[in-house]
Protein backbone atom coordinates (compact mmCIF):
# COMPACT_ATOMS: atom_id res chain seq x y z
CA UNK A 1 0.00 0.00 0.00
CA UNK A 2 1.69 3.62 -1.11
CA UNK A 3 2.33 5.75 1.66
CA UNK A 4 2.17 9.10 -0.66
CA UNK A 5 0.07 11.95 0.83
CA UNK A 6 -2.82 13.09 -1.34
CA UNK A 7 -3.15 16.33 -1.34
CA UNK A 8 -6.35 16.38 -2.83
CA UNK A 9 -8.60 14.08 -1.90
CA UNK A 10 -11.86 13.03 -3.73
CA UNK A 11 -14.56 10.78 -4.03
CA UNK A 12 -13.32 8.92 -0.78
CA UNK A 13 -15.77 10.57 1.64
CA UNK A 14 -19.11 10.28 3.04
CA UNK A 15 -19.97 13.94 2.42
CA UNK A 16 -18.39 16.58 0.21
CA UNK A 17 -15.72 18.51 0.80
CA UNK A 18 -14.35 22.14 0.62
CA UNK A 19 -10.44 22.54 0.12
CA UNK A 20 -8.42 25.43 -0.52
CA UNK A 21 -5.73 25.75 -3.46
CA UNK A 22 -2.28 24.03 -2.29
CA UNK A 23 -0.58 25.19 -5.77
CA UNK A 24 0.26 28.75 -7.52
CA UNK A 25 -1.40 29.88 -10.20
CA UNK A 26 1.08 31.48 -12.30
CA UNK A 27 4.24 30.27 -11.65
CA UNK A 28 6.77 32.48 -13.34
CA UNK A 29 7.00 35.22 -11.02
CA UNK A 30 8.99 37.42 -13.28
CA UNK A 31 6.16 38.98 -14.96
CA UNK A 32 8.60 41.13 -16.99
CA UNK A 33 8.75 37.81 -19.20
CA UNK A 34 5.36 37.04 -20.13
CA UNK A 35 4.41 36.71 -23.15
CA UNK A 36 1.24 38.67 -22.48
CA UNK A 37 -0.19 42.34 -21.27
CA UNK A 38 0.48 42.09 -17.31
CA UNK A 39 -3.30 42.47 -16.81
CA UNK A 40 -4.09 39.50 -19.07
CA UNK A 41 -1.87 37.35 -16.90
CA UNK A 42 -3.21 38.56 -13.58
CA UNK A 43 -6.80 38.37 -15.39
CA UNK A 44 -5.73 34.30 -15.27
CA UNK A 45 -4.43 34.15 -11.83
CA UNK A 46 -7.68 36.26 -10.73
CA UNK A 47 -10.44 34.26 -12.43
CA UNK A 48 -8.58 31.38 -13.85
CA UNK A 49 -9.15 31.68 -17.38
CA UNK A 50 -8.46 34.22 -20.43
CA UNK A 51 -9.84 34.56 -23.78
CA UNK A 52 -7.82 36.15 -26.39
CA UNK A 53 -10.22 37.45 -28.91
CA UNK A 54 -8.55 35.98 -32.46
CA UNK A 55 -5.19 34.91 -31.54
CA UNK A 56 -5.47 32.71 -34.89
CA UNK A 57 -6.72 34.02 -37.87
CA UNK A 58 -9.00 33.24 -40.96
CA UNK A 59 -6.75 31.21 -42.89
CA UNK A 60 -5.77 29.31 -39.98
CA UNK A 61 -8.79 28.86 -39.00
CA UNK A 62 -9.80 27.49 -42.55
CA UNK A 63 -6.81 24.85 -42.14
CA UNK A 64 -7.58 23.60 -38.86
CA UNK A 65 -11.26 23.28 -39.63
CA UNK A 66 -10.52 21.28 -42.88
CA UNK A 67 -7.97 19.01 -40.67
CA UNK A 68 -10.38 18.58 -38.35
CA UNK A 69 -13.55 17.67 -41.44
CA UNK A 70 -10.91 15.37 -42.70
CA UNK A 71 -10.53 13.23 -39.17
CA UNK A 72 -14.17 13.23 -38.79
CA UNK A 73 -14.71 11.78 -41.78
CA UNK A 74 -11.92 9.23 -41.92
CA UNK A 75 -14.15 5.64 -41.27
CA UNK A 76 -10.83 4.32 -39.44
CA UNK A 77 -10.53 7.48 -37.16
CA UNK A 78 -14.33 7.11 -36.52
CA UNK A 79 -13.94 3.35 -35.79
CA UNK A 80 -11.22 3.96 -33.18
CA UNK A 81 -11.54 4.10 -29.13
CA UNK A 82 -10.55 7.80 -29.44
CA UNK A 83 -14.03 8.62 -31.09
CA UNK A 84 -16.80 9.74 -28.19
CA UNK A 85 -19.94 9.52 -29.51
CA UNK A 86 -23.33 10.97 -28.46
CA UNK A 87 -24.83 8.66 -26.41
CA UNK A 88 -28.46 8.97 -27.98
CA UNK A 89 -27.67 10.22 -31.75
CA UNK A 90 -24.16 8.58 -32.06
CA UNK A 91 -23.07 11.66 -33.59
CA UNK A 92 -19.39 12.47 -33.11
CA UNK A 93 -18.72 14.21 -29.61
CA UNK A 94 -14.98 14.72 -29.02
CA UNK A 95 -11.86 12.89 -30.82
CA UNK A 96 -8.91 12.19 -28.59
CA UNK A 97 -5.29 12.77 -29.17
CA UNK A 98 -5.53 14.86 -32.04
CA UNK A 99 -1.73 16.09 -31.88
CA UNK A 100 -0.83 12.29 -32.39
CA UNK A 101 -2.19 12.58 -36.03
CA UNK A 102 0.89 14.34 -37.42
CA UNK A 103 0.54 17.65 -39.62
CA UNK A 104 -1.09 20.98 -38.42
CA UNK A 105 -2.69 20.04 -35.11
CA UNK A 106 1.02 18.19 -34.02
CA UNK A 107 2.31 21.45 -35.30
CA UNK A 108 -0.35 23.63 -33.33
CA UNK A 109 1.00 21.42 -29.89
CA UNK A 110 3.69 23.32 -30.30
CA UNK A 111 2.79 26.66 -31.26
CA UNK A 112 4.14 29.96 -29.59
CA UNK A 113 1.15 31.35 -28.92
CA UNK A 114 0.04 28.06 -27.17
CA UNK A 115 3.13 26.07 -26.10
CA UNK A 116 4.91 29.46 -24.87
CA UNK A 117 2.01 30.46 -22.60
CA UNK A 118 1.91 27.45 -21.04
CA UNK A 119 5.29 27.21 -19.91
CA UNK A 120 5.32 31.06 -18.58
CA UNK A 121 2.37 30.12 -16.37
CA UNK A 122 3.40 26.35 -15.64
CA UNK A 123 7.00 27.82 -15.05
CA UNK A 124 9.05 25.75 -17.76
CA UNK A 125 9.05 22.37 -19.76
CA UNK A 126 5.62 21.04 -20.84
CA UNK A 127 4.27 17.73 -22.80
CA UNK A 128 0.70 17.40 -23.83
CA UNK A 129 -1.53 15.65 -21.45
CA UNK A 130 -4.38 15.58 -23.87
CA UNK A 131 -5.82 16.48 -26.74
CA UNK A 132 -8.81 16.35 -28.35
CA UNK A 133 -11.74 18.13 -31.37
CA UNK A 134 -14.87 18.96 -29.62
CA UNK A 135 -18.35 19.30 -31.51
CA UNK A 136 -21.47 21.11 -30.62
CA UNK A 137 -23.37 20.97 -34.01
CA UNK A 138 -26.40 23.04 -34.14
CA UNK A 139 -29.51 21.91 -32.36
CA UNK A 140 -28.19 18.23 -31.63
CA UNK A 141 -24.77 19.30 -29.08
CA UNK A 142 -25.48 18.24 -25.76
CA UNK A 143 -24.57 19.77 -22.44
CA UNK A 144 -21.56 18.91 -20.60
CA UNK A 145 -22.16 19.54 -16.83
CA UNK A 146 -20.43 21.14 -14.53
CA UNK A 147 -16.68 20.09 -13.46
CA UNK A 148 -13.17 20.48 -12.28
CA UNK A 149 -11.19 18.96 -14.91
CA UNK A 150 -8.24 18.47 -12.27
CA UNK A 151 -10.62 16.27 -9.51
CA UNK A 152 -10.61 13.49 -12.76
CA UNK A 153 -6.91 14.17 -13.40
CA UNK A 154 -6.19 13.58 -10.23
CA UNK A 155 -8.57 10.68 -9.11
CA UNK A 156 -8.63 8.88 -12.62
CA UNK A 157 -5.25 9.60 -13.96
CA UNK A 158 -2.69 10.18 -10.88
CA UNK A 159 -2.01 14.03 -11.98
CA UNK A 160 -0.46 14.61 -8.33
CA UNK A 161 -0.54 18.70 -8.34
CA UNK A 162 -2.62 21.67 -10.18
CA UNK A 163 0.17 22.29 -12.81
CA UNK A 164 -1.39 22.32 -15.88
CA UNK A 165 -3.88 23.80 -17.70
CA UNK A 166 -6.21 24.00 -21.01
CA UNK A 167 -6.44 25.76 -24.65
CA UNK A 168 -9.25 25.73 -26.36
CA UNK A 169 -9.22 27.40 -29.94
CA UNK A 170 -12.68 28.54 -31.14
CA UNK A 171 -13.08 27.09 -34.46
CA UNK A 172 -16.51 28.70 -34.96
CA UNK A 173 -18.04 32.15 -33.61
CA UNK A 174 -18.93 31.39 -29.78
CA UNK A 175 -22.31 33.31 -28.20
CA UNK A 176 -24.40 33.26 -25.89
CA UNK A 177 -26.30 30.82 -27.45
CA UNK A 178 -24.85 28.26 -28.74
CA UNK A 179 -23.90 26.62 -25.83
CA UNK A 180 -20.70 28.33 -25.07
CA UNK A 181 -18.00 27.23 -22.28
CA UNK A 182 -19.38 28.46 -18.99
CA UNK A 183 -16.58 28.97 -16.16
CA UNK A 184 -17.15 30.13 -12.53
CA UNK A 185 -14.06 32.99 -12.18
CA UNK A 186 -12.38 32.09 -8.84
CA UNK A 187 -13.41 29.12 -8.45
CA UNK A 188 -9.59 27.57 -9.16
CA UNK A 189 -9.02 28.46 -6.00
CA UNK A 190 -10.51 25.61 -4.06
CA UNK A 191 -11.08 22.38 -4.29
CA UNK A 192 -14.87 20.66 -4.05
CA UNK A 193 -13.61 16.70 -2.70
CA UNK A 194 -16.87 15.23 -4.21
CA UNK A 195 -18.36 11.60 -3.26
CA UNK A 196 -19.31 8.60 -4.93
CA UNK A 197 -16.21 6.06 -5.84
CA UNK A 198 -15.20 5.72 -9.00
CA UNK A 199 -16.79 2.94 -11.13
CA UNK A 200 -15.14 0.32 -12.98
CA UNK A 201 -14.06 1.53 -16.73
CA UNK A 202 -15.70 5.06 -15.93
CA UNK A 203 -14.50 6.66 -18.80
CA UNK A 204 -15.94 4.99 -21.05
CA UNK A 205 -19.44 6.87 -19.98
CA UNK A 206 -17.87 9.91 -18.75
CA UNK A 207 -17.01 11.19 -22.02
CA UNK A 208 -20.37 11.35 -22.54
CA UNK A 209 -22.06 12.31 -19.96
CA UNK A 210 -20.46 12.53 -16.15
CA UNK A 211 -22.11 11.55 -13.08
CA UNK A 212 -19.32 10.88 -10.79
CA UNK A 213 -16.62 13.49 -10.04
CA UNK A 214 -19.32 16.03 -10.72
CA UNK A 215 -19.52 18.55 -7.37
CA UNK A 216 -22.34 18.87 -5.73
CA UNK A 217 -25.72 20.98 -5.40
CA UNK A 218 -24.64 23.04 -2.12
CA UNK A 219 -21.29 23.21 -3.40
CA UNK A 220 -21.79 24.56 -6.32
CA UNK A 221 -24.33 27.05 -5.22
CA UNK A 222 -22.30 28.03 -3.01
CA UNK A 223 -18.97 28.54 -5.25
CA UNK A 224 -21.74 30.04 -7.62
CA UNK A 225 -23.25 32.40 -5.17
CA UNK A 226 -19.64 33.78 -4.19
CA UNK A 227 -17.94 34.61 -7.57
CA UNK A 228 -20.84 34.01 -10.24
CA UNK A 229 -20.89 32.49 -13.65
CA UNK A 230 -19.09 34.00 -16.68
CA UNK A 231 -19.13 33.15 -20.29
CA UNK A 232 -16.55 32.76 -22.93
CA UNK A 233 -17.42 34.00 -26.20
CA UNK A 234 -15.21 35.38 -28.90
CA UNK A 235 -15.50 35.48 -33.02
CA UNK A 236 -13.36 32.15 -34.40
CA UNK A 237 -9.81 32.31 -33.80
CA UNK A 238 -10.29 33.05 -30.03
CA UNK A 239 -8.58 31.06 -27.60
CA UNK A 240 -9.95 30.30 -23.70
CA UNK A 241 -7.02 29.60 -21.79
CA UNK A 242 -8.46 28.09 -18.06
CA UNK A 243 -6.91 26.93 -15.28
CA UNK A 244 -6.94 22.59 -14.32
CA UNK A 245 -8.85 23.24 -11.51
CA UNK A 246 -11.60 26.61 -12.77
CA UNK A 247 -15.57 24.54 -12.48
CA UNK A 248 -16.77 24.93 -16.31
CA UNK A 249 -19.94 23.61 -18.24
CA UNK A 250 -21.76 24.06 -21.17
CA UNK A 251 -25.39 23.74 -22.34
CA UNK A 252 -26.66 21.93 -25.10
CA UNK A 253 -26.55 24.02 -28.28
CA UNK A 254 -30.41 24.13 -29.83
CA UNK A 255 -29.11 27.14 -32.56
CA UNK A 256 -28.19 26.61 -35.74
CA UNK A 257 -24.90 27.64 -35.50
CA UNK A 258 -22.62 25.14 -34.31
CA UNK A 259 -19.48 25.04 -31.46
CA UNK A 260 -16.40 23.41 -32.62
CA UNK A 261 -12.89 23.90 -31.21
CA UNK A 262 -9.90 21.77 -30.37
CA UNK A 263 -8.61 21.44 -27.09
CA UNK A 264 -5.25 21.10 -25.76
CA UNK A 265 -4.20 20.24 -22.26
CA UNK A 266 -0.59 20.98 -20.72
CA UNK A 267 1.44 19.88 -17.96
CA UNK A 268 4.50 20.27 -16.48
CA UNK A 269 7.39 17.70 -16.94
CA UNK A 270 7.56 17.86 -12.59
CA UNK A 271 4.14 17.23 -12.60
CA UNK A 272 3.98 13.75 -14.59
CA UNK A 273 0.89 11.50 -13.88
CA UNK A 274 1.63 8.89 -10.96
CA UNK A 275 -0.86 6.12 -9.85
CA UNK A 276 -4.82 7.10 -9.52
CA UNK A 277 -6.08 8.05 -6.85
CA UNK A 278 -8.38 5.65 -7.05
CA UNK A 279 -8.73 2.10 -6.90
CA UNK A 280 -9.07 1.84 -10.58
CA UNK A 281 -6.23 0.95 -13.35
CA UNK A 282 -5.44 4.10 -14.86
CA UNK A 283 -7.39 5.51 -18.43
CA UNK A 284 -6.13 5.29 -21.66
CA UNK A 285 -2.89 6.85 -23.08
CA UNK A 286 -5.32 8.26 -25.83
CA UNK A 287 -7.05 10.56 -22.79
CA UNK A 288 -3.93 11.16 -20.23
CA UNK A 289 -0.71 10.56 -21.49
CA UNK A 290 1.44 8.45 -18.79
CA UNK A 291 4.55 7.80 -20.76
CA UNK A 292 7.76 10.06 -20.29
CA UNK A 293 7.80 11.78 -23.64
CA UNK A 294 9.99 14.81 -24.07
CA UNK A 295 9.09 18.35 -23.29
CA UNK A 296 7.69 20.02 -26.17
CA UNK A 297 9.99 22.19 -28.00
CA UNK A 298 8.23 25.33 -28.29
CA UNK A 299 8.01 27.00 -32.14
CA UNK A 300 7.13 30.15 -33.82
CA UNK A 301 3.91 30.19 -34.98
CA UNK A 302 1.91 28.33 -37.07
CA UNK A 303 1.81 29.09 -40.63
CA UNK A 304 -1.64 27.89 -41.78
CA UNK A 305 -1.53 27.91 -45.22
CA UNK A 306 1.08 25.97 -45.50
CA UNK A 307 -0.32 23.36 -43.10
CA UNK A 308 -3.60 22.57 -44.30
Amino acid sequence: MSSRQDLYPSRQQAEPAWMERQDPVVYTQDRAEAPLAPELIAQFERDGYMVIPELFCAAEVAAMSAELERLRNDPAVLASDKAIREPQSGALRSLFEIHCHGGLFARLASDARLAGLARFILGGDVYIHQSRMNLKPGFAGKEFYWHSDFETWHVEDGMPRMRALSASILLTDNDSNNGPLMLVPGSHRHYIGCVGKTPKSHYQYSLRRQEFGVPDDVSLSRMVGRYGIDTAIGPAGSVVFFDCNTLHGSNSNITPAPRNNLFFVFNHVENRLQAPFCDQPPRPAFIAQREPVPPLEVQPRTNAPDSA
